[in-house]
Formats: C-alpha cells, structure tokens, sequence
C-alpha cells in the first residue's frame, strides 16, 4: 500500500523486514521482486532460466557413530539405515539433533514426506534449550536443503526443457502436491507426484501420443504433469499466478474470477481468490519456488548474503 501511495522508502523498509523477518516464505519472494531482486515475477517464472547449482556433497550428520557417518556420506544408505536403526533408541522423545539426523535418513531413503515433516516439525520443541539446538541448526545449509529437497531432478530437467517450462516451478508444484511420495492418492483420485487426476491423465496422454502410462511411475508422471503444467501457462499466457491456480481449482473456476476483471493487480488476484485452499496452494507453490531459489541460485544467494550483511 506504501508503494501505491508513492511512499518508496517507507514501501522499501517493509519489503526489507518482510525478507529479514520471514525469509522463507511467499512475501519474502514479492517483497525481493519489489526491491528489483532478479527472482523472476508472475509474467516471467516459465521461462526463467537462473542458474541452479544442486549440492553434490550430503551435509555431515549431528548425531551417530563415525561408521554410520562414513556410510551415510559414501551413499550406502540401506546399510547406514541398518546400523541409524540399532543405534537411535530414543524414538518416543527424540532429541533435536537425533529427530534431524532422523529426517536426513528418511529423505536418502526416498521417505520425502516422513523426512520433510521431521524436519519441519523441529520448530514445535517447547524448552529453552531444545529451542536452542534447533536455532543451530536452521544456521546450516543442511537444515533448509533438508526441507527443500531435488528427487526426481534429472527427469524434472528432461521433461522442463522440452516443455520450455521452469523446473523450479515443476519441483516446487510437486512439493506442494505430493511432497515427492510416488504412491500417494487424494481423496478426490489424483495420483502421483504431480496428482494428477486419471482423466487429465487420459486427456493429456492423448494430446502428446503417450498412452501406454502408469500415474505411480514416477516419469510417467512427471512426463504428463509437466506438460499439463506448461499448457496451463499458455492457456494463461504464461501468467504463473492463473496458471498455478487453474492446476489446483481448474480453468473453469479461474475463468469465472477473471471474467471482466483484466487488467488485473496480480497480488490483488492472489490474495483474493475465492477459494482458501486455492488461494493457498499458490502461495505455497510460489513460495517453494523462492525457497529453491535462494537455497540454489548463486546469484540470489549472494544477493541476500549482501541484503544481510548491510542489515
């Protein structure tokens, strides 16, 4: 409202707390975009083509034998689960660094959602010192990679770059849609990384000559819900707001909200849409996006190692 009413400093001070403040989240992104931060907006995030640098050295565990690490770093991760298995005796009450260390495992194991809401759930710790601990460790790369994770990364890629689509946006819709659990099914029968309902499926695998599919193979899907995801970007014309919108409430219902309505101010359209789980799902979808970024874009992590270093 500050930046409306043409009060630029008053409008750029917000936008910094807002990143200083709450540094993961969707109006971090919108404030980053305001302040001319190269993070793409709404108009551009389909064919955004940042840099993104995926680590290929795992984060040193905080708990466990020098063994279990040794393992755990040489990517022997059914052996090292054996011996985490023997070794974690206190699963009822876990402490901070043993429910991380526990997350880590999960997530080399292919356990996205069980690993993610470990992690996650490390904030909820009610004593001083647990507190702490989990403060420690949101200070390591680690601790957010863990939350932002890259399975599937190499079909993401094949799949974007013959879409002309952002694999950011893919990865992070299918954060949102199934935290990465291949097998996983709503209850209204969508299925698979991407949830892709088996008529969507049908009609999609129809368009593209792919018919011979499974929703739980993980390419498949990703195959299928990419495109469905780039269509979407042209029925919209490549505005990543409506597009994002339409996969989770449908063009019909995006068609009703912007019936008479463009031009339109996209923040207001975001934050007005009818539906709360829409609403929602698109600020959780783009700001995924933004946490990928900022974890994985040298150029935006150096913009905010220098955003913090001049607070």
């Amino acid at each position: 409202w500050a930046t409306q009413l043409g009060r630029k400093q008053e409008a750029e001070a917000a936008f910094k707390q807002v990143i200083t403040n709450h540094i993961q989240s969707y109006y971090a992104w919108r404030s980053a975009v305001q302040l001319g931060w190269d993070v793409g907006d709404f108009s551009t995030l389909r064919q955004s083509s940042l840099t993104v640098n995926w680590p290929t050295v795992r984060p040193e565990l905080p708990v466990g034998s020098a063994a279990l690490k040794e393992l755990y770093q040489l990517g022997q991760d059914q052996d090292a689960w054996s011996l985490w298995q023997g070794e974690f005796q206190t699963r009822l009450k876990p402490t901070v660094p043993q429910q991380f260390t526990d997350g880590l495992f999960r997530l080399a194991m292919g356990e996205y959602l069980k690993g993610i809401s470990l992690v996650e759930t490390l904030e909820d710790r009610e004593t001083s010192q647990e507190q702490e601990q989990y403060q420690k460790i949101t200070e390591k790369p680690a601790y957010w990679q863990a939350l932002y994770p890259f399975p599937y990364i190499e079909v993401i890629e094949t799949e974007s770059k013959q879409r002309n689509i952002n694999p950011l946006l893919v990865i992070s819709l299918m954060r949102q849609e199934s935290r990465f659990e291949p097998n996983i099914t709503s209850v209204a029968g969508a299925m698979g990384l991407m949830q892709m309902l088996p008529s969507t499926a049908a009609w999609v695998g129809k368009s593209i000559n792919f018919n011979d599919y499974k929703l739980d193979n993980p390419n498949d899907n990703i195959k299928l819900g990419t495109w469905f995801l780039a269509h979407s970007h042209r029925v919209y014309e490549d505005n990543s707001a409506f597009a994002i919108a339409s996969y989770n409430a449908g063009q019909g219902n995006v068609g009703k909200w912007l019936k008479g309505n463009q031009p339109i101010d996209l923040d207001e359209f975001v934050e007005t849409i009818p539906f709360g789980e829409t609403r929602n799902y698109v600020k959780q979808v783009l700001g995924n996006y933004w946490n990928y970024l900022r974890l994985y874009n040298p150029e935006v992590g150096q913009e905010l190692v220098d955003f913090f270093a001049q607070e």
